[in-house]
């Protein structure tokens, strides 16, 4: 498929919108994308670029409909080089507008949507052609097949990403789209970045980390501090140690001067008496 991108909303050939969807009823995204803030990080990861699009639950179709079929909405999708101000203008992404679908989607389970995700959506994320589809379970495999699955796109059927068994608690796939890891630990979803081999830090880490930072910089400060504090004190006194010096020399100075004066008064007196005995003036 040859690549169409829309330089801006106006360019569009339409800004026929989206349908509005009702939002889900569970608690899945709240606590496994947005609490932990992996929104905001995976858009950071990937340098806020102006043409990448990270967002929870955007519609996705082939063009806007009046109606919900045909639509898929992912937990989470990200799309490279495309124009965001079209798909908020459309509340949701057209694959016809962009010339292209998203990069990469990912479900999360929940009770009610648990079984869609690996069947009717899998099937249509295919037919749309998004290159890497994504499972995620939180309850260890209860709702979806396995705790956490991976799929990419090869002529036009989804082939199973290996996914690596670290320990009974810890499983992780490769993403060659986001070149990052997905993590299934202990329930939770992580995302590690093998370049600075780190994970993406979510809000809390972020603040524990911003305020680990400002604390070790003010004891860097304070170390700066009690550094010139003691450089001040040791000029201070190295200066009364030299004054001490100065001092001392000036005292012997002028004890030579009294002694030279004291030894030369002496030599007077003494050429004095040898005069007077030897009767001269």
């Amino acid at each position: 498929m040859t690549a169409r991108y829309a330089a801006s909303a106006a360019d569009a050939p339409t800004i026929e919108r989206f349908p509005d969807f009702p939002p889900r009823d569970d608690m899945q995204n709240p606590l496994h994308l947005y609490r932990l803030g992996f929104i905001t990080a995976l858009d950071i990861h990937f340098g806020s670029s102006p043409t990448t699009f990270v967002l929870s639950e955007t519609p996705i179709g082939w063009r806007p409909s009046g109606s919900r079929a045909g639509i898929l909405i992912p937990d989470l999708m990200i799309a490279f080089d495309v124009n965001p101000d079209v798909i908020i203008s459309q509340r949701g992404y057209s694959i016809d507008e962009h010339g292209k679908p998203p990069d990469f989607v990912l479900e999360v389970a929940s009770p009610s949507t648990g079984r869609r995700d690996y069947t009717d959506k899998r099937a249509g994320y295919a037919d749309f052609g998004v290159p890497e589809h994504w499972l995620f379970d939180s309850s260890g495999g209860r709702y979806h097949l396995s705790p956490l699955s991976g799929d990419s796109l090869a002529d036009g059927a989804y082939r199973p990403i290996p996914i690596e068994r670290v320990d009974e608690n810890r499983l992780m796939g490769r993403s060659e789209v986001l070149g990052l890891y997905l993590c299934w630990e202990y329930g939770s979803l992580r995302w590690w970045d093998p370049v600075t081999e780190s994970y993406l830090p979510t809000h809390r880490e972020d603040n524990i980390g911003r305020a680990e930072a400002e604390r070790e910089r003010g004891e860097e400060r304070q170390r700066r501090m009690e550094a010139e504090r003691t450089r001040i004190e040791a000029e201070r006194a190295r200066t009364a140690e030299r004054q001490r010096r100065i001092e001392a020399e000036r005292g012997r100075g002028e004890e030579r001067q009294r002694r030279i004066e004291a030894e030369a008064e002496v030599e007077r007196l003494r050429e004095q008496l040898r005069r007077m005995r030897q009767g001269r003036p």
